[in-house]
């Protein structure tokens, strides 16, 4: 952070208002509430692009034409099956381990199986890009079923990313519709600027580190519940509410104590977040359809309520893709890791790019401790 000539230097906590890096990947504009991938509107995405189309943007720059989309589609496809050695570990995990420590832990497996090895260049790098996109839902799916006891489901090779995920986790075909949602959440959660998983996955590739160590680092930092473990906290309090009636009370208590909502605010958007208005309208929509209506009015109660006490602070990404993950069975512990599985994509396009035009990320730091200390002998210590 700049400061005149000869004042201290100050500290920007959370790195706020520093750039770190120029990118062409996606765009976050948060005061007019806009969102773009190489610069097309994310609500055009959203409406008419594919998971698999999507990632062919972030990767290579221009939306791809029918045959390079199949290209990819066929690359993403094949890889999707884990090693049978990396199954095998699995299956030694503790039953109780989150999903998310899982996800870190295979991903580093999967970097020691990985015949490309710790190369950066840029035709390997590509290829574990794949790889680890493809591998990313099939671990999820795989522990999931693993950890009540049941054997992982093999993936499908004629069904979409999103729908081979389904078909995974419940062990039968999605509709068409169902596929489709998680389809166009996977798209709303692919990037978003340098969050605090992209900046550590960028972190460790200005080292030259390899891309598995990359997005274990990423995996870290998006479990957290300031960062992508939000959308479990919005499912567990709307499942603590319960009831419409019993929104207001608890905003109101909440607002009063100072304690954060889950859903609610963004350290960028400034009005509303657009993925979160994509995600309300998938919301209701699958509310009709389902006539599973009480997540979504719980959560249009919320939204009423905040808008009334403090119409300056939004939902966020999180606040319905709680509610429309629960509508379609997903597990609330699957819920990060979904956002990994979309999210991956574009890290390891962060990965690439950061690569492209690389010098180590080293920030400064104020040193606030003591100083002219003396060394006393041990002995002479009280």
């Amino acid at each position: 952070m700049s400061s005149a000539p000869n004042a201290a230097p100050q500290v920007a906590k959370g790195l706020e208002g520093i750039v770190a890096a120029a990118t062409q990947l996606s765009d976050v504009q948060g005061m007019v509430g806009k969102l773009t991938y190489r610069g097309f509107d994310i609500n055009d995405l959203a409406d008419h692009s594919t998971f698999e189309e999507t990632v062919d943007l972030l990767w290579y720059g221009t939306l791809p034409s029918h045959d390079l989309l199949e290209k990819l589609t066929r690359k993403l496809v094949a890889a999707r099956p884990l090693p049978n050695e990396v199954l095998g570990g699995m299956e030694l995990f503790p039953k109780h381990a989150s999903t998310m420590d899982v996800l870190r832990t295979v991903v580093s497996m999967l970097g020691l199986h990985d015949p490309d090895g710790v190369s950066n260049s840029v035709s390997a790098n590509v290829r574990k890009s794949i790889r680890l996109t493809a591998q990313m839902a099939t671990i999820t799916a795989a522990w999931y079923n693993i950890s009540q006891g049941r054997k992982p489901i093999l993936p499908r090779s004629d069904l979409s990313h999103a729908a081979n995920f389904l078909y995974m986790l419940h062990g039968k075909e999605p509709t068409a519709e169902e596929a489709h949602i998680l389809d166009t959440a996977l798209i709303l959660h692919m990037d978003h600027g340098l969050n605090a998983s992209t900046f550590v996955a960028r972190s460790i590739a200005s080292t030259e580190s390899d891309m598995y160590s990359a997005v274990s680092g990423a995996l870290g930092a998006l479990k957290g519940p300031l960062h992508g473990g939000a959308n479990e906290a919005v499912m567990k309090m709307l499942l603590q509410l319960g009831d419409v009636s019993k929104v207001e009370p608890f905003i109101k208590d909440a607002l009063a104590n100072k304690r954060k909502i889950p859903g609610f605010g963004h350290r960028i958007y400034k009005t509303t977040d657009p993925r979160a208005e994509q995600l309300r309208r998938i919301a209701l929509m699958l509310a009709d359809h389902t006539g599973n209506r009480k997540w979504v009015e719980v959560s249009e109660k919320m939204r009423e309520v905040m808008r009334r006490e403090r119409p300056e602070i939004y939902v966020n990404v999180d606040f319905y893709s709680a509610s429309v993950y629960y509508t379609l069975g997903i597990p609330i512990d699957l819920f990060t890791p979904i956002f990994a599985i979309s999210r991956v994509a574009g890290w390891t396009a962060h990965v690439m790019e950061q690569l492209m035009d690389n010098r180590i990320m080293r920030p400064d730091s104020i040193y606030v401790g003591p100083k002219d200390q003396k060394y006393v002998p041990l002995e002479q210590r009280q």
